[in-house]
């Protein structure tokens, strides 16, 4: 690696163990988490390197007066807020630390699964209600089931190895990284999945052509009725299609991580009509975008990315 120092411009709020290990690897950092996103365009002048999360999209006119950047870091998995071909035509290299929240992901995805299958956040409320359901309550065990996960990438992987336990029979789809998929993980065509699954997990990117992967004619080819997941991003899934699926009982229950608009606030009429069903529907679960959020993948992230960073030195 080079004796000069790299210098890094970090725009976003990051775990403190960050900085100790860039400073391992002679990188300096210069730390501006409040900086305003229209401001990032002029400071960018002079930086080898930006650590971003989701703060702001990295654009090519973000870039514009980037005149020494190498590489963009992502401190996370999605990369859906930065202009990828923006940075290919200036030969920035992106860093994603996708590795770094799998595990918490795979957990989070498993913790929901169950959480559908046995009633516990409906039986929960009822009971805190002091309503004592034993009978409506009684739930689906995971082990005579086939679970469908589309997408595996690290965050499908770590679900199939946190599933690995539980005795179920494991499809996974991939159309980008088919050769990722080994036994004890069955191979399998979208439809072959539709057909067989019990349970389906969405682990997919956002990128233009997955833009609601999961609407009307997804949900309309499964064989089965399904529990469905998704822990990737919102706007992979068509919700007003899930929830009409809901309503026939061809969706029994669903978790989603993860919304088309996470700005509650701010929803369009459709929104708002489609968030009011899912909220109130006792075979839904919903949590804040968290699924990949714990302490440990905080500093996992860091360490993945400062592992990148070293290596595209070399």
């Amino acid at each position: 690696m080079s004796t000069q120092p790299i210098k890094v411009l970090i725009i976003d709020e990051m775990h403190p163990s960050l900085f100790p290990m860039l400073e391992s690897i002679n990188v300096q950092a210069e730390y501006c988490p409040n900086v305003a996103p229209d401001q990032v365009r002029e400071a960018l002048e002079g930086f080898d390197g930006l650590m971003v999360r989701s703060k702001m999209h990295i654009t090519a006119e973000t870039l514009e007066l980037a005149d020494k950047l190498k590489f963009v870091a992502r401190a996370g998995a999605g990369v859906d807020n930065i202009d990828v071909q923006a940075l290919e035509a200036r030969n920035i290299v992106l860093l994603a630390a996708n590795e770094g929240n799998s595990q918490a992901v795979g957990e989070f995805t498993l913790g929901l699964l169950l959480s559908l299958l046995r009633n516990i956040p409906r039986s929960h409320s009822q009971v805190q209600g002091k309503v004592w359901l034993r009978e409506q309550n009684r739930g689906e065990e995971l082990s005579a089931k086939t679970v469908g996960i589309i997408g595996y990438g690290n965050m499908g992987q770590s679900l199939a190895r946190v599933l690995q336990g539980f005795g179920c029979r494991l499809l996974a789809y991939d159309r980008f990284a088919p050769e990722k998929i080994s036994l004890p993980v069955e191979r399998v065509t979208l439809e072959a999945l539709q057909a067989e699954a019990d349970i389906v997990s969405l682990h997919i990117p956002y990128i233009e052509s997955n833009l609601h992967f999961a609407n009307d004619a997804f949900f309309k080819a499964f064989a089965k009725p399904i529990w469905f997941l998704n822990t990737s991003r919102g706007d992979v899934a068509d919700l007003q299609a899930l929830v009409q699926h809901l309503k026939t009982g061809a969706v029994k229950g669903a978790a989603l991580d993860v919304l088309e608009n996470e700005k509650l606030h701010m929803l369009s009429t459709q929104q708002e009509e489609d968030f009011e069903y899912l909220s109130a529907a006792d075979n839904v679960i919903l949590t804040p975008h968290i699924a990949g959020w714990t302490h440990q993948s905080y500093v996992k992230i860091n360490e993945v990315l400062v592992e990148k960073i070293v290596a595209l030195q070399q």
